[in-house]
């Protein structure tokens, strides 16, 4: 060893002393992960890039699940605070519950960085509008998804008449679902459409749900021209519904996952908006191993993940990541 430091010389030396210590110093920090629903793809695409980021950086990691529970994501942030881990990174359920997680953790000088979803009241802050204490929010911006959204649906709506359009929403409680419906309102109506919009219904995020509520939507609204999924999940089911009851409605969701690139790949969807977890995930640790290994580095930053669209012509804008 000492013949090696002889030949590196004084900066190799210094150099190799301070790659140990970088060393020897991330192996000793330990960040806990809330992810809000493992039974989700999503969700568990998020979680893996955090982790894998982790360990190639050689970080220990804490993954909770709190299973679409805010009590139990709320007891998760308590676990990790009471065991003095050095950072943590949630992706919340409830946006405005999720503040006061954020107090705690900040107050014991913990680091937070969400993930995907905005800590607040998100009809009173732009998605940029990042919550002051946190160390970042990594997300797409979603109202931008619902606008991309939109742009995909102008194209396939009649152009002579009232479009009739129908939504199924996500879960309640998300700003996702708020977000997405609003950016989509505004990209259809900048895009000039004439539109009604004649059901607009929540589910909890499912290929079930989203064929059930598909199938009562179509059968109110038997000529519903065009259905706009808040996720790739419950496009597929509500494919399932068209198809079902021989409809001709165009079908547009939000996701990007390899299920939803699929059916619009072989024609049961016509295009969805690709968004990218993994990418979430990895760049979530990188903001919040930043903040415990710098307690100077930036506060309240807005890490935005792109959102390319997608339809059959267009295929190759979107690797799935889950």
């Amino acid at each position: 060893m000492k013949k090696c430091f002889k030949k590196l010389g004084l900066i190799g030396l210094a150099g190799a002393m301070a790659f140990m210590t970088d060393v020897a110093a991330a192996k000793e920090i330990t960040l806990g992960y809330v992810a809000a629903g493992m039974q989700y793809p999503f969700n568990v695409a998020a979680a893996r890039g955090f982790e894998a980021a982790a360990k190639a950086a050689g970080v220990k990691t804490i993954v909770l699940d709190a299973k679409t529970s805010v009590e139990k994501q709320g007891n998760a942030v308590d676990d990790l605070i009471a065991q003095k881990v050095d950072g943590i990174a949630v992706l919340p359920i409830d946006a405005v519950v999720a503040q006061s997680w954020v107090e705690r953790a900040t107050s014991h000088n913990i680091p937070f960085v969400a993930v995907a979803t905005q800590i607040g009241d998100p009809q009173k802050h732009a998605i940029n509008d990042v919550y002051p204490k946190l160390t970042a929010l990594v997300a797409s911006d979603e109202v931008h998804v619902g606008t991309d959204a939109a742009q995909i649906a102008a194209k396939l709506l009649p152009k002579d008449r009232t479009a009739k359009i129908a939504i199924v929403e996500g879960a309640p409680g998300y700003p996702t679902v708020w977000q997405v419906t609003k950016g989509f309102k505004e990209g259809l109506d900048k895009a000039g459409v004439k539109y009604q919009i004649v059901a607009s219904q929540p589910t909890d995020w499912t290929p079930e749900k989203g064929e059930s509520v598909c199938q009562n939507i179509l059968v109110a609204h038997p000529d519903v021209d065009l259905i706009f999924n808040q996720a790739d999940d419950m496009v597929i089911g509500c494919a399932r519904a068209v198809r079902a009851a021989g409809s001709h409605a165009k079908l547009v969701s939000r996701g990007g996952s390899k299920l939803g690139i699929n059916a619009v790949k072989v024609g049961d969807v016509d295009g969805t908006v690709c968004i990218q977890p993994g990418k979430m995930g990895e760049r979530a640790f990188k903001a919040l191993y930043a903040a415990v290994t710098d307690p100077n580095a930036p506060k309240a930053k807005f890490i935005d993940v792109d959102t390319p669209q997608v339809t059959k012509a267009t295929l190759s804008t979107c690797v799935p990541e889950w």
